[in-house]
């Protein structure tokens, strides 16, 4: 049985302490958060995504910490899942990892890439194994995508393109780009991650937004250059007014086949072909969340590093968020370094 302590009880926390509730091979031992009402679970915070954060973990049975430190050196917790604020990521992480302890760290990996950096190398010579949550990888659906442009099932990709908005979703963190890192990064890196996953980081970006509530860019659309590749784009943002649905899309265009997801409708993803027409594709139910965790989980159980996803990669997908804030900023397109 593996001991899980959570840090940070704000949605992904709450939705994390939802997962691990329902494993049997795990079991949450111990919380900490700054805020009592949130530790002791009278208060707690609704996600955008309906099953995120469902409250129904019962508080009384586990140890409650205000300090992460105290909950780092519990000898009962054997993994200490961090979904603080992104700016508290690396050095949480840094003393769980010198604790001994395996580590699970909410996306973004770092508020930048040299954190993220220097999170990864602190993690490559630990004895506990490390995870970064990218849940996206992990989604029913987008999981049949990376599989099918793997196998060029359809043929070649021709063009793709990934869309996610939603109203701004308030709060402090959110309110403050210097902490969030704006929508670009705290939601729109979902999507740019997803890209990396499936082709590589890209030679180059071109990206075009705006500044909203954040302070930082919380509106962008993006142009990834490949050399192998004609199209790549992904909009993503928390500027549309209230109201206004959580919306999450891709549409691939390969060259026998169209594939388009949309979270909103029953049956998400539609396949397209000369000779079949419109088909749905059967996917598993739940999100991206359970099964990374039990993805992770089961690395723990094998004594396995993650072969899913890395924490270079995820440092990588941080480099390439940077690297479309400076195509804002420059209104050119900027290189990355590989």
């Amino acid at each position: 049985m593996i001991g899980v302590g959570i840090v940070g009880l704000g949605v992904m926390g709450g939705t994390h302490l939802d997962v691990f509730s329902k494993r049997r091979d795990a079991r949450v031992v111990a919380v900490a958060d700054r805020d009592q009402g949130r530790r002791t679970g009278q208060v707690t915070v609704q996600g955008n995504i309906d099953g995120q954060s469902q409250s129904g973990f019962d508080f009384s049975s586990v140890r409650q910490y205000a300090d992460a430190l105290d909950l780092i050196h519990d000898p009962n917790v054997d993994l200490v899942d961090i979904c603080l604020p992104t700016p508290f990521h690396l050095s949480v992480a840094k003393l769980a990892l010198q604790a001994g302890k395996h580590v699970l760290v909410e996306k973004p990996l770092a508020r930048t890439t040299a954190e993220a950096d220097e999170l990864a190398r602190l993690a490559a010579s630990a004895t506990g194994l490390s995870f970064c949550a990218m849940c996206m990888r992990f989604w029913p659906g987008w999981d049949w995508l990376k599989q099918a442009v793997a196998e060029e099932r359809y043929g070649k990709v021709l063009a793709a393109t990934f869309r996610r908005v939603a109203p701004f979703p308030g709060g402090a963190f959110c309110s403050d780009g210097d902490s969030c890192g704006g929508a670009i990064l705290d939601l729109h890196v979902h999507d740019s991650d997803f890209i990396n996953h499936l082709f590589g980081l890209p030679q180059a970006v071109t990206s075009h937004g705006y500044i909203k509530d954040s302070g930082h860019c919380d509106h962008v659309v993006t142009l990834y250059h490949y050399d192998h590749l004609p199209l790549v784009v992904a909009e993503g943002g928390w500027g549309m007014t209230n109201g206004f649905p959580f919306t999450m899309q891709y549409t691939v265009n390969f060259e026998f086949a169209t594939a388009a997801y949309d979270l909103s409708h029953p049956s998400p993803l539609k396949l397209y072909t000369k000779d079949n027409g419109e088909q749905t594709i059967e996917i598993e139910s739940g999100m991206g969340y359970e099964r990374e965790i039990d993805y992770f989980l089961n690395c723990i159980h094998e004594n396995r590093p993650s072969q899913r996803v890395t924490l270079e990669e995820a440092a990588d997908s941080v480099r390439l968020i940077e690297a479309e804030i400076r195509s804002l900023q420059t209104g050119r397109t900027e290189l990355l370094s590989h």
